[in-house]
């Protein structure tokens, strides 16, 4: 029950973030941002979105009751909070001169997880079928 909430919970607030961040980047950060830039911040909102929407479906569908569906929505939250919030920072931070480096690695990690947890989905489907 729990993981159900937090899929749900997460999957509302990232979705709603992302359509407020979407806005930010198309109204106040389109003057303040090379066009790479707002490219790769465009990038991190879509996949914010399609992952808030994923997060939602599968709280809707899946029965929660093996511990990977708790681990392919953990890895969809945490992917998602390291992948598309990194390249927000990252952004923000070139726009304002200052790079955060430290971020770096943080964006592929996230992007790792995100992999792992349509990695496992696949999985959790075709087991089911053998």
């Amino acid at each position: 029950m729990e993981t159900i909430f937090m899929a749900q919970l997460m999957g509302a607030l990232y979705g709603l973030l992302a359509v407020v961040f979407g806005a930010f980047g198309a109204h106040a950060l389109k003057k303040k941002l090379t066009p790479e830039l707002l490219h790769s911040f465009e990038t991190g909102v879509k996949y914010q979105m399609y992952h808030a929407i994923i997060l939602l479906i599968l709280s809707f569908n899946l029965n929660f009751d093996k511990p990977m569906d708790s681990w392919i929505i953990n890895c969809f939250i945490f992917g998602t909070l390291l992948f598309s919030f990194s390249i927000y920072a990252l952004c923000l931070g070139a726009a304002k001169g200052n790079k955060p480096r430290f971020l770096g690695p943080v964006t592929p990690i996230g992007g790792l997880l995100l992999v792992v947890g349509w990695g496992l989905l696949l999985y959790s489907f075709v087991s089911n079928l053998v």
